[in-house]
């Protein structure tokens, strides 16, 4: 990591320290996909309806001799008619909820542990040489 070169005035080797810095970029990735869909579901409903209905009822008179040969002289037909109820089923769709269907985003701090390499400068010395470090303009 370390780049050594030597100063052509002074014939003195220079130094270079480096660091790692980190450059943090962001990209979005699919993580999932939902799939949404409307379903049909029979069932069968049993529902107890009252109906009415005629039914028509005929009585008889047992009569004496003498008013059956009047009767049979005058017989006339009479017709009556008879009704029911007709159950009518008619079906309608009817909404049961409105739902509505959307991404929300949100924000929220991650944080990450990233080691970098730094260099820093170690400087040995044998005997008692006078070493002077200076901060330098660049």
């Amino acid at each position: 990591m370390s780049k050594q070169s030597i100063d052509s005035d002074n014939q003195v080797p220079k130094l270079q320290l480096h660091e790692e810095q980190l450059d943090i970029s962001k990209t979005w990735i699919q993580t999932g996909e939902i799939t949404v869909r409307r379903e049909v579901v029979t069932e069968i409903k049993r529902i107890e309806v009252p109906v009415v209905r005629e039914e028509l009822v005929i009585e008889k008179k047992i009569l004496d001799a003498k008013s059956l040969d009047q009767q049979a002289e005058h017989t006339e037909t009479i017709r009556i008619p008879i009704s029911e109820e007709r159950i009518e089923i008619t079906k309608h769709p009817t909404a049961l909820e409105d739902i509505s269907i959307y991404k929300n985003t949100f924000e929220e701090i991650v944080q990450i542990d990233e080691t970098l390499k730094k260099e820093i400068l170690d400087v040995n010395t044998t005997g008692s040489p006078i070493v002077i470090e200076r901060q330098a303009d660049v």
